[in-house]
């Protein structure tokens, strides 16, 4: 029996990357997959593992959107009775310092980071109130614990999801919902590439990939798994909480004393 069998789950950016990566794992532990993604184009494992399980739908459509999300939250209710788990993936890469930013580029990461986070949260809420349990999984960042240079607005998107998981978390745990926000490291995704494939970034590319102390980038299943587990009954005492699945990037910073001492 899957970890998830029975569980209905709404994964948001459930095209590529982190998304398609926690739709495909979910299914594969038994649960109804429901994906959101502006693109009109679902994984091929995705598809295979979803027609394998309790059933699939997937929806095009805009986390800035609010008719949208609530339709899709609606569907997702009249096809499977109900929903246990959201994964708010839905994510863009955005920054730079903040002089030269543009005010409509930085409402552009909030509004999809941030406020599709929030909206997306509000209609599933409402289904999970009238069931009184649910898992919420927001996928923020070790950009949103701890600042990055010219991450700005990213940095400010994902620390709010951060802080506006810990205070849903309280709002809604003596209701049976739990909420908890996953922070990765860096992430080998189509967004990562289109970021840090550009030219001339090699050297800060590798300095990044150093400073994870496992000494590489994390991979999107690194991220489904432990999505997984905050979905599944497994982590049932745990809300609140921002999980950092970064390799050690957070742990703290490396001086070359432990190559002294052999371990390099």
């Amino acid at each position: 029996m899957g970890r998830l069998s029975g569980k209905v789950a709404l994964v948001t950016g459930a095209a590529s990357g982190i998304g398609s990566a926690c739709a495909l794992r979910f299914a594969e532990e038994g649960a109804a997959v429901a994906g959101l993604d502006v693109a009109d184009k679902q994984d091929d494992r995705w598809r295979s593992a979803c027609a394998k399980a309790a059933g699939s739908y997937f929806a095009v459509g805009d986390v800035r959107d609010d008719a949208r999300l609530a339709a899709v939250v609606a569907e997702v209710r009249e096809r499977f009775g109900r929903i246990d788990a959201l994964v708010n993936s839905a994510g863009t890469p955005g920054g730079g310092p903040v002089h030269l930013v543009e005010p409509e580029e930085f409402d552009r990461v909030i509004d999809i980071n941030l406020k599709g986070t929030f909206l997306a949260c509000r209609h599933v809420l409402r289904v999970m109130l009238e069931q009184e349990s649910g898992s919420i999984i927001n996928i923020a960042s070790i950009e949103g614990l701890q600042g990055c240079e010219g991450g700005s607005s990213y940095n400010a998107s994902k620390g709010g999801v951060v802080l506006l998981t810990r205070s849903m978390a309280m709002d809604y745990a003596r209701k049976g919902i739990r909420v908890n926000a996953i922070c990765p490291g860096f992430i080998e995704t189509p967004m990562f590439d289109a970021v840090w494939n550009m030219g001339g970034l090699e050297e800060v590319k590798d300095k990044i990939r150093d400073a994870h102390q496992l000494g590489r980038f994390g991979k999107p299943q690194e991220i489904a798994d432990a999505a997984l587990f905050l979905a599944s009954d497994e982590s049932s005492f745990i809300t609140g909480q921002a999980l950092a699945v970064d390799g050690g990037f957070t742990a703290g910073h490396r001086f070359g004393v432990a190559k002294l001492m052999g371990l390099e």
